[in-house]
């Protein structure tokens, strides 16, 4: 095994694909870009899930979500699943979990007056708990109110504006009345800071997570007014949300019941019923946030680069999922989008193989389940049989896709009725047939829905997916080719966790 060094790996929450510098985005992020300079960046880089419990479990453990199960917010993770924590364990790491995984425990090694059961997600097991905000982010909340004598009575009223009777029923550029210094960003940013400072004399390994840009959709200054809402690109959607809506009746639910007060803490109304300049205020602000975990991020490469460590560690940035942001007249993560999957990959190694590539850029497809790979390779320790993913290191090292690489993406989601959504309810579907699957290449898209008609998408004539080609005739074969792959797809990945182990004559045969 090779000397152990440092692993960073950055995951912020919501954070769109296209929404880097490198890729052409008016984005003001200097530090992400510094980081790309010395990294590759991967250009079309998928999550296979959403919301946030299935997009991080399938990052954490390498695995579709075909496989590990966790389909949705609050739906459990099964505790026999590794995770790229428990797999750095074997070689000497302590990793550390800054931020959150939206984990729900096993209710079968849980006893069921757990407090992990009443809120949306606590941590995966495998880490060390550094800098959390709480169940209920009362931690967080605590460290805001010893510093800050105008902390509300009702804590989330801190991403409130500051004349809420004048901001609008939604987007608004008025800031948060939360100072800077205080916000959720600088909380994480600060957590880790301490633990780096703690850390330095060892090989450490660190997951830094950011809760931003995720809603609510309000910065504080300087950061809220950072971005001129003229100068955001309008929203990819039809002329009306009824037109949507006619597409599936999944999308006729959405945009039904998606109000704009999970986005905005003062937000009246529908979310699709914003106007094209609200949705530009709104990724006003989105861009703000970003540029704020930005600048926080450069106090981390800083501290990096003053104790030596720049060249020591490996740093991947990322994300659980992205954001429609008024595309589709939708907001949020769901449904079958693109919008909802594309996620920034950054990865910067800093061995000297990896010298030739520095600056460039991917275009091949890559997925979410390649990170546990690419952490584990680097670090010189064997990838489970049950990861589904590929480490993403040739393309570092050499520049190149290996042979057999992907020529599509996969990614799933799954629609049953939870606490605080039930589509399964509208659309008459069962529990466990409330799914979709998607595959997705360069030419076509392909959605398979487990109780509903398919869609089917010719992305070169329809980029922007508004016209459902599954019923043309000129389609059909075609379609079917997708349909196929998508079934050989799942048999491939199916889970395989002892499939490679047999009994024989000379005892039990272990295969790779």
């Amino acid at each position: 095994m090779q000397q152990k060094k440092n692993v960073l790996l950055i995951v912020v929450d919501q954070w769109r694909g296209d929404t880097l510098p490198m890729l052409g985005h008016p984005i003001r992020t200097p530090n992400i870009a510094r980081l790309a300079e010395r990294g590759v960046t991967f250009a079309n880089h998928y999550t296979q899930a959403v919301p946030c419990a299935p997009g991080r479990a399938s990052l954490l453990t390498g695995m579709y979500m075909m496989n590990h199960r966790a389909v949705q917010n609050t739906i459990p993770l099964d505790a026999r699943h590794t995770n790229v924590a428990w797999e750095a364990r074997k070689g000497g790491y302590e990793p550390a979990l800054v931020g959150y995984t939206t984990t729900t425990p096993d209710p079968r090694e849980t006893d069921e007056n757990d407090p992990r059961f009443r809120v949306l997600g606590a941590e995966m097991d495998g880490w060390k708990l550094v800098g959390s905000w709480g169940l209920n982010r009362d931690a967080y909340f605590a460290w805001v109110a010893s510093r800050w004598p105008a902390m509300p009575s009702n804590p989330d009223d801190i991403w409130m504006p500051k004349d809420p009777d004048t901001a609008g029923p939604g987007a608004t550029s008025q800031p948060s009345v939360l100072p800077a210094e205080l916000s959720d960003t600088a909380f994480f940013a600060e957590r880790a800071l301490e633990y780096l400072h703690g850390a330095r004399d060892k090989p450490w390994f660190l997951h830094l997570g950011f809760y931003r840009p995720h809603p609510p959709f309000i910065a504080p200054e300087p950061w809220n007014s950072l971005y001129d809402p003229e100068d955001s690109p309008e929203p990819v959607r039809a002329d009306t949300a009824e037109q949507e809506a006619a597409q599936h009746p999944l999308l006729d639910f959405y945009l039904k019941d998606i109000g704009r007060s999970k986005f905005f803490r003062h937000g009246k109304g529908l979310a699709c019923d914003m106007s094209i300049q609200e949705v530009k205020q709104m990724r006003a602000t989105y861009y703000g946030l970003m540029s704020e975990v930005d600048e926080q991020l450069g106090r981390v490469f800083d501290y990096l680069e003053r104790t030596g460590q720049w060249d020591e560690t490996l740093i991947i940035f990322t994300s659980d999922h992205a954001e429609q942001l008024g595309d589709h007249h939708l907001l949020g993560k769901l449904g079958f989008f693109d919008e909802s999957y594309h996620i920034p990959m950054i990865v910067c190694d800093p061995r000297p193989e990896a010298d030739s590539t520095r600056g460039t850029i991917v275009r091949d497809f890559t997925e979410t389940i390649d990170t546990m790979p690419t952490i584990l390779e680097w670090a010189g320790l064997p990838v489970p049989r049950t990861c589904d993913g590929y480490s993403l290191l040739p393309f570092v090292e050499q520049g190149r896709a290996p042979e057999g690489w992907r020529t599509e993406v996969h990614y799933e989601y799954d629609f049953r009725n939870i606490f605080y959504s039930k589509p399964e309810s509208h659309l008459g579907t069962g529990m466990d047939d409330s799914s979709l699957a998607v595959i997705r290449d360069n030419h076509y898209k392909y959605v398979h829905f487990a109780n509903a008609e398919p869609l089917f998408f010719d992305l070169t004539a329809d980029p922007n997916q508004f016209n459902n080609v599954s019923r043309d005739p000129a389609y059909q074969r075609v379609m079917l080719t997708y349909a196929q792959k998508m079934l050989s797809w799942r048999m491939r990945y199916m889970d395989r966790t002892l499939t490679g182990y047999a009994a024989s004559p000379d005892g039990l045969v272990k295969r790779a």
